[in-house]
């Protein structure tokens, strides 16, 4: 029942289309334009940088809201599980970012969302992260690619760590994490598979925050 919750929880947070909202402000929607979804990049390119970031911080922090929320709710009653309820929330964030019952499930692809369950999830893995998407988007300027990068190192510290005893809980509970973050990841892909296409074409588009003068 409590994944259950913590899922409710997290959607409804993912409810908050930061992107979206801030169109609205400026009287567009903000998947008309661009690559047609509400997420931070689509975001900085349609409305500029202060849009972007704007976008970014409130799709990261309503994740990190969320987490602790559930946390102030189960910390006592289910410590032993709670980093696999910050994960399950996480995922209800997401899947609420991305499809928006309101806006006819039309939201974003759960990049800052995802951010922000890493933000409130372990600091190593944050940092991980941080490093692994900083380097590959300063390298090609690929947004998706360093987007893809993320979930792709977030699976293999959470299965490394998760055997190494990190996270401190049983077996069961690392199984069913590693299965929770598999499948975030391949929604992830899916979601960008569009992107995935013209990488691989060498059409991707590339975003240059600081342009040489």
């Amino acid at each position: 029942m409590e994944r259950l919750i913590c899922l409710a929880i997290g959607y409804v947070f993912g409810l908050l289309q930061t992107g979206y909202l801030y169109g609205r402000a400026k009287g567009i929607d903000i998947r008309d334009h661009g690559s047609g979804n509400a997420g931070t990049t689509n975001a900085l390119r349609t409305l500029g940088k202060k849009a972007g970031l704007i976008t970014f911080l409130g799709d990261a922090f309503k994740c990190v809201f969320a987490v602790l929320l559930v946390w102030v709710i189960f910390h006592n009653s289910k410590a032993d599980i709670m980093p696999l309820l910050k994960l399950y929330t996480g995922a209800g964030v997401v899947l609420g970012h991305n499809y928006p019952f309101y806006l006819k499930f039309r939201g974003g692809k759960g990049i800052a969302a995802t951010a922000g369950m890493l933000l409130s999830f372990d600091w190593i893995i944050v940092s991980c992260a941080l490093v692994t998407f900083l380097a590959a988007f300063l390298l090609t300027n690929y947004v998706s690619l360093g987007s893809l990068l993320i979930y792709v190192g977030f699976m293999i510290e959470v299965v490394v760590l998760g055997q190494m005893g990190y996270f401190n809980v049983a077996q069961p509970v690392l199984n069913e994490m590693y299965i929770l973050v598999a499948l975030l990841t391949i929604l992830a892909f899916y979601k960008h598979r569009a992107n995935i296409k013209r990488l691989l074409r060498g059409e991707e588009n590339k975003t240059i925050l600081f342009h040489k003068k």
